[in-house]
């Protein structure tokens, strides 16, 4: 029996989109049918007729134009929810394979970790389905954080000393956060490596000649985002204070210095002691022991290494340090500066959870 005719009234503004949907070439098949549909109801074509010019059936017809007379043109763009395959895995059993990632390792010496082949094997299920339960629950067993808990017993102190300058510094007064990246590799690859292109990463060998080192003495300002920066072959306390006298030199007289380094033997030498007492307007802040990320210095180490150091090929010690110069010179024409955000409040709280975490475990 052949449809009646049914005229749908486009909603305004509707009849230009749905005319670039029914056109498209990019546009899904299935929303394309769906505009012919309602543009030839609204042209005043019979249902039937519509089934022959579209090759539709006929409950197709009703269905799309009973949609847009409900929810307008984004009922068309949108399919609503499926029900889709029942699940076969109970809740209880979802709460046993999270229960078993959290709490136990594979039996026997199979592994120090989970997989979600291991977990299928065990459970009987796919490894497909443990991966969709271990991404909906947060789990990655694959993965692991490093970390170290200072046991500075003047962590509390070192750590306001420190933060204070970052985030309260103080007046006519530079603060610089000092280290030293000691042995810098000048390595070259074995062979040629491949570009980027489409599809394919750039590519170099894993194995590398070694043609000496070199040890990057930098010191951050802190406000500016500069850096000042040496390159020496050794980073005893004399090449410290060689250049740490450089850094002094370069501060107007008028303003005091403050450093922040870590606890490298070399930093607390008599030599070095002897020096801070001839320049009272130097001043060291040490970093609390095993606590090197307080110091700002280490974050610009991180992007050198990151953006510089990681892919180049040299032939020599004079072609890497070369390569370090140009990179912190073109840095410092347009020098961004590394802001602390952290408050030591936010700190403590961080550390202390992690100390009650592991004598909960331990």
């Amino acid at each position: 029996m052949p449809l009646p005719i049914r005229v749908i009234a486009l909603h305004r503004g509707d009849r230009s989109r749905l005319e670039r949907l029914a056109r498209s070439r990019t546009t899904p098949h299935r929303v394309v049918e769906r505009a012919q549909i309602v543009l030839a109801s609204a042209e005043g074509l019979a249902g039937s007729t519509i089934c022959h010019r579209l090759g539709v059936s006929r409950p197709t017809v009703t269905c799309w134009l009973d949609r847009y007379a409900a929810a307008g043109l984004p009922g068309l763009l949108a399919d609503r929810p499926r029900s889709g395959r029942p699940k076969r895995i109970t809740p209880a059993d979802e709460a046993a394979i999270v229960e078993r990632t959290l709490h136990t390792k594979p039996p026997g010496d199979q592994s120090t970790h989970w997989s979600t082949r291991l977990m299928a094997q065990v459970t009987g299920y796919h490894h497909a389905t443990i991966a969709r339960i271990w991404r909906a629950h947060g789990l990655q067993p694959h993965r692991v954080d490093w970390f170290k808990l200072s046991k500075d017993p003047a962590f509390v102190a070192k750590l306001r000393d420190v933060v204070g300058l970052y985030l309260h510094p103080p007046e006519r007064a530079v603060v610089f956060a000092f280290d030293e990246k000691s042995q810098i590799q000048a390595l070259d690859r074995t062979q040629p490596g491949l570009p980027l292109k489409r599809g394919r990463a750039g590519t170099m060998t894993y194995d590398y000649k070694r043609h000496g080192t070199t040890t990057l003495f930098a010191a951050l300002d802190v406000a500016t985002g500069r850096v000042l920066r040496d390159c020496m072959p050794q980073h005893r306390h004399q090449e410290f204070l060689k250049f740490l006298h450089q850094v002094e030199r370069g501060v107007p007289t008028e303003l005091a210095i403050h450093v922040i380094l870590d606890n490298y033997a070399t930093h607390k030498h008599p030599t070095v002691q002897r020096w801070l007492a001839r320049h009272p307007r130097v001043h060291f802040h040490f970093t609390p022991t095993s606590a090197s990320w307080l110091n700002l210095v280490e974050r610009f180490f991180s992007e050198l290494t990151e953006r510089q150091l990681r892919r180049l090929a040299v032939t020599s010690v004079d072609q890497l340090i070369a390569a370090i110069t140009r990179y912190i010179d073109h840095r410092n024409e347009h020098p961004t500066p590394f802001v602390w955000t952290a408050t030591v409040r936010q700190i403590l709280a961080k550390v202390n959870k992690a100390n009650e975490t592991l004598a909960t475990l331990h």
